[in-house]
């Protein structure tokens, strides 16, 4: 079966991609090109590297040689704590949308182990599924690799992938092959279709808990304290996310929604969120009050 077969593109173009001279982006690039589409590619720079600008002029010199329409995006970060962290806001900040990335299965993998040591719910169990963005998620990460080395091309490498002072570096190139090894099998695809399970899980609680679309204040915390307290923190989830400011809305921490909970179980009277949002109970209600002095 071709590679090219198993990506859920859209159906028509054109498309936005997040390319940023490596591999798996190289070899997204190339697939939605033999799936016909017309592609607008996005670079991201940056500037965390001293290579980062030559990365820049290779993906221009690329796509001028596809005729592919480019953008590159300078960006800067500095350099720190939850650098990670700090660089993918700020790259979801100036991409469109809706731009495609090359994440394959291994990612899914990766996250979702760099996800249980943070302590994420059943979202942070199935990342990336039915992501219309993600479409190379049922490819694994050497296949592309291949195909990408097939068509002549040499991807750049961004040597912080070899570090291990990034924590998912030492996901990809210490814990999974140790799970590979105790297990006795690639853990991987094991990883990707437990994911697809919980993903199909949570749509139904999200069925469920979409069904009733009140707002915070409307619903007494009388009734919340008697629902199950999985339907209660699913519920909230959805209405403590924070406002989008450019890199997406970002739903609430496990903490915070365990301790509004505490508010409508009127063990507190109130709570800080995220945002500089505080959400009281008055009444028998939930009410956030959101900090003014943002825009």
């Amino acid at each position: 079966m071709r590679l090219v077969d198993a990506c859920h593109f859209p159906a028509t173009g054109p498309v936005d991609l997040a390319v940023s001279g490596g591999p798996d982006s190289l070899g997204l690039l190339l697939l939605a090109r033999e799936a016909g589409l017309v592609a607008r590619v996005h670079h991201v720079d940056h500037h965390a590297r001293p290579t980062s600008t030559d990365d820049a002029h290779f993906v221009r010199e690329l796509c001028a040689r596809f005729a592919v329409s480019c953008q590159v995006h300078d960006v800067r970060v500095a350099p720190g704590p939850n650098f990670e962290a700090r660089a993918r806001t700020a790259r979801r900040a100036v991409l469109p949308a809706t731009a495609l990335t090359g994440h394959t299965m291994d990612d899914v993998a990766e996250t979702i182990v760099l996800n249980l040591l943070r302590g994420a719910g059943l979202d942070g169990l199935s990342p990336m599924i039915g992501d219309p963005t993600k479409p190379l998620v049922r490819l694994r990460r050497a296949d592309l690799h291949a195909y990408v080395a097939a068509s002549g091309l040499v991807a750049r490498h961004d040597e912080t992938n070899d570090s291990p002072q990034y924590l998912r570096n030492r996901v990809r190139h210490e814990v999974l092959p140790l799970l590979d090894a105790v297990s006795g099998r690639d853990v991987v695809p094991v990883l990707a279709r437990q994911a697809g399970l919980v993903h199909d899980e949570r749509r139904w609680l999200d069925e469920l808990v979409g069904s009733d679309d009140r707002a915070l204040g409307d619903v007494d915390c009388r009734e919340l304290r008697g629902w199950p307290v999985a339907r209660l923190r699913r519920w909230l989830r959805a209405r403590l996310a924070s406002p989008d400011r450019g890199d997406g809305s970002h739903p609430p921490s496990f903490d915070e929604v365990e301790r509004v909970i505490a508010v409508v179980r009127g063990e507190s009277v109130a709570t800080e969120i995220a945002g500089g949002r505080r959400v009281a109970r008055r009444a028998s209600r939930l009410w956030m009050q959101e900090d003014r002095r943002r825009p």
